[in-house]
This record gives C-alpha cells, sequence and structure tokens, in this order.
C-alpha cells in the first residue's frame, strides 16, 4: 500500500470512529454537566451508579475487537462467508452479556451501589433510582456495537459516526428536558439524565439497523445469519476471546477497585473524579479512532500474510497516535480551568477536579500508546493472551497496591493517588514494546 492510500485508509477509518468515540462519551459529559448542575451529591451518584455500565462497556468492547479481528482478517482473506459467521457470532455474544449484566442490576441495584461509597444515604438513594433506569441502556449497546464493527470494517466507517451524531443530538435535547423540565415536561433531574440515555441508545440501535440493513443486506446481497463456525473455528474464537474478556474484566474490576479508593478518600474527592470521567473518555475517544484503524488495516494484512508491511504500518500508526496526545495533552493543560467551573459543586471539589486534569494530561501519551499498540496493533493478530498477562501485571501487582498503599498508608491527596496507581500505564508500555518488537504477535487466523 502506497503512503498516500495507507494514510487515506488510516483516516478514512481514524476519523469518523473517533469522532463517534467522542460523541459516545458525550452522553456521559452531557449527562455529568447537567447534573453537576444539581449539586455534588447527584454527580457522585452518578459517578457510583454508573460503574455497572462501565464493566458493561469494558466486557463488550472484548467482544467488539474479537469480532473487529476476525471480520478484518477474514476480509482480507477474501472470505466473506466467514466474515459474515464472526458477526453472527459475537453478535450472539452480545445480547447474552446484556441480558446477564440486566438481570444482576435489576435484581441487586441497591446492593452494587452501596459497593463503591462509604454510609452516604442521599448518594445511595440517588444511585440506586439512575441504576434501575441506565441498565436498559445494555442491550442496544451490545447490538449497535457490534453491527457499527462490520460496517467500519466494509469501509463505511462514516456510517456509524452519523448514527452517533443523531443520537448524540437526541441525548442533548432530551436531558435538556427531563432534568430541568422545560417544554411542559417534569423535572426529573437524575433519573431524566438516566431516561435520556436509554432513550438515545435505542435510537442509536435503531438506526444502526437500518444502515446494517443497506449497505450489508441490502447493498451486498448474499447475508445469512449463521453461528456454524465448527469446532476448529470456535476452538479457535474461545482461545481469542477468553483472554481479552478476562482482560477486560479483570481491568474493569481494577478500575472499580480505585472508584472505591477515592469513594472513601476526603470528602468530594469521588465527586471530583467523577468531573474528570468526560474529559478522559472524549480525549481518548478521540485517538480511538487510530487503534480501531490498527485493529482493521493490520489485521487485514495478515489475513493476507503481508507481515512486513503489517509491522512497518504498525509502527507508523503508534507514532500517529503519540503526536496526537502530546497536541490534545497541551491543549487540555491550558483550557483546563474553563472545564471546572461548569459544575455547581464546591471551590474545593473545583480545585482537585482542576489537578487531577493536569496529572492525566500527563500521563495521557502513555495511555494512546498503549491503546494502539496493545489494543490495537497487538490483538490484530488474534494472540490475544499476550495482552491479558502485560494487563493483568499492570493492574493488579502494579496499579492496585499503589492506589491502596498511597491512599490508606501514606494518606496522600487524591490527585497523587491517581497519578502513582497510574503508573501501571508506564509498566504495560514497556512490557508492550518487547512484545511488538519480538513480532510473535503477527499470526493468521484459519480458516
Amino acid at each position: 500500500m502506497k503512503k498516500e492510500s495507507f494514510l487515506a485508509s488510516v483516516v478514512g477509518i481514524a476519523i469518523p470512529v473517533g469522532l463517534q468515540s467522542m460523541l459516545q462519551s458525550s452522553f456521559s459529559m452531557i449527562d455529568q454537566l447537567m447534573v453537576g448542575q444539581l449539586g455534588s451529591t447527584a454527580v457522585s451518584a452518578v459517578e457510583v451508579a454508573g460503574r455497572p455500565a462501565f464493566v458493561y462497556s469494558v466486557v463488550l468492547g472484548a467482544v467488539a475487537t474479537i469480532a473487529g479481528i476476525m471480520i478484518s482478517q477474514y476480509l482480507g482473506m477474501k472470505d466473506r462467508e466467514l466474515a459474515d459467521r464472526s458477526l453472527s457470532v459475537n453478535l450472539t455474544a452480545a445480547v447474552a452479556l446484556a441480558l446477564v449484566f440486566t438481570a444482576l442490576c435489576v435484581l441487586f441495584p441497591g446492593q452494587i451501589v452501596g459497593l463503591y461509597i462509604k454510609d452516604d444515604p442521599a448518594i445511595l438513594a440517588t444511585g440506586e433510582n439512575y441504576l434501575t433506569c441506565i441498565l436498559w441502556t445494555y442491550l442496544p449497546m451490545g447490538i449497535s456495537s457490534i453491527l457499527a464493527v462490520m460496517v467500519r470494517c466494509l469501509g463505511r466507517a462514516v456510517w456509524p459516526l452519523t448514527v452517533g451524531i443523531a443520537s448524540a443530538v437526541v441525548n442533548t435535547g432530551l436531558n435538556y428536558a427531563l432534568i430541568f423540565g422545560h417544554f411542559g415536561l417534569p423535572a426529573l433531574g437524575v433519573t431524566g439524565a438516566a431516561m435520556a440515555s436509554v432513550i438515545s441508545q435505542v435510537v442509536n440501535m435503531l438506526l444502526m439497523l437500518a444502515v446494517f440493513y443497506l449497505i450489508r443486506l441490502r447493498g451486498q446481497k448474499g447475508f445469512r445469519f449463521s453461528l456454524s463456525l465448527g469446532a476448529n473455528g470456535y476452538r479457535q474464537y474461545l482461545v481469542m476471546l477468553l483472554p481479552i474478556l478476562i482482560t477486560e474484566l479483570l481491568w474493569s474490576l481494577g478500575q472499580n477497585v480505585n472508584t472505591f479508593i477515592y469513594g472513601h478518600l476526603e470528602q468530594g474527592d469521588l465527586a471530583a473524579m467523577s468531573m474528570t470521567g468526560p474529559i478522559q473518555g472524549l480525549f481518548i475517544g478521540a485517538l480511538s479512532g487510530v487503534s480501531q484503524a490498527a485493529g482493521i488495516l493490520i489485521g487485514k494484512r495478515l489475513g493476507a500474510e503481508e507481515y512486513e508491511e503489517a509491522y512497518r504500518e504498525s509502527k507508523t500508526l503508534a507514532w500517529y497516535g503519540i503526536v496526537g496526545a502530546l497536541i490534545l495533552s497541551a491543549l487540555l493543560i491550558a483550557l483546563r480551568g474553563t472545564y471546572v467551573p461548569f459544575y455547581k459543586v464546591e471551590p474545593g471539589v473545583q480545585d482537585t477536579a482542576a489537578r487531577l486534569l493536569l496529572a492525566f494530561s500527563v500521563l495521557a501519551p502513555v495511555k494512546v500508546a498503549n491503546m494502539i499498540l496493545g489494543g490495537g496493533v497487538v490483538r490484530s493478530g488474534g494472540k490475544t493472551t499476550y495482552i491479558m498477562v502485560i494487563d493483568i501485571v499492570g493492574t493488579w501487582l502494579v496499579g492496585v497496591p499503589l492506589g491502596l498503599i498511597t491512599a490508606f498508608l501514606f494518606h496522600l491527596p487524591v490527585e497523587w493517588v491517581y497519578f502513582i496507581l497510574s503508573q501501571e500505564e508506564l509498566i504495560r508500555l514497556v512490557m508492550t514494546v518487547v512484545v511488538f518488537r519480538r513480532r510473535g504477535w503477527m499470526n493468521q487466523l484459519t480458516k
């Protein structure tokens, strides 16, 4: 692939996917900004009640990653039937996961919220109300996420972006109406924010189904829903899926331990940390397109057994992401002081959030390099055990112990707790670079 056509391919995937990821993050940001007008209790309640959705989105992301690996490699082999079967299997897995998470949140909402916060009746009650509504986003989110993978692999990444824009508009309008009671509707507060998210996710799913019909069912005939991969096919599928599922689940549990830590520090620290979440999501989302481009383009190279091109283009993609992260970090450092005043919280909480954003800005380039090399490139060959080992070491042998020690032994401020525990990212990057340079991840899937 010529340099110009490679860059065009990267841009054609990375920009639409990045913008769509930012729009998805904007769902959370819009909720947080509008809920932030209701005070620290509401902000903290949305943060803790959103933890199950975070875990679900991480596990769903694992399934979507495997779908991308399989579909891109089989399209690289010119085998559309196996690509369609891969979609069918992963779509079924996503639906099953959504039903499990929904059932758990329906049965145990109070217990789940109570895991993350000290005995604060106001936060617990508000969080439980939010969770019992937001849980209905899981199923539509799962369906639309897997369908979007196929559409992107077919070179139509702009369509999921268009759907995301429409959903974001719906989410913003409904947040304004339902949280504060405009246009004759009741002011529902935090519950209104959850309802807006549910409706916008349903709209997102319906539009994504329409796009999939137009592009794959009607535009490229011959699709047949089939779970028939054969014994060897399912063995290969599980060998790829289980490590990445374990990886993402353990990583998300580690993030939940971090939320537990923040929730047991000084009053207001959890609210400050949650205020940074939307900005972190937008930042990482802006560059997640490069990671997805890496997974798709390098996956197709590996499927076609073009290994030298895959290695060379992987390094180029990593540098694209790092340069982009450095630029965004500089902007965030300069503009962070204009963001926190949007929240109607105590001045001390605003100051803490600004310091946390500074810490994130310093860490962000390392996070992005991990996302592209580990989450995109190394996984594209299907040998997901490498990343499982790296992430377990980073999260559970470095991040979680450092968080517990700095918080409960040394009693450091929350921004230092966050910065020190995040050194797990540096350990991950060193290990990932070693794996990348040894090239053992370069692998073609079998049919």
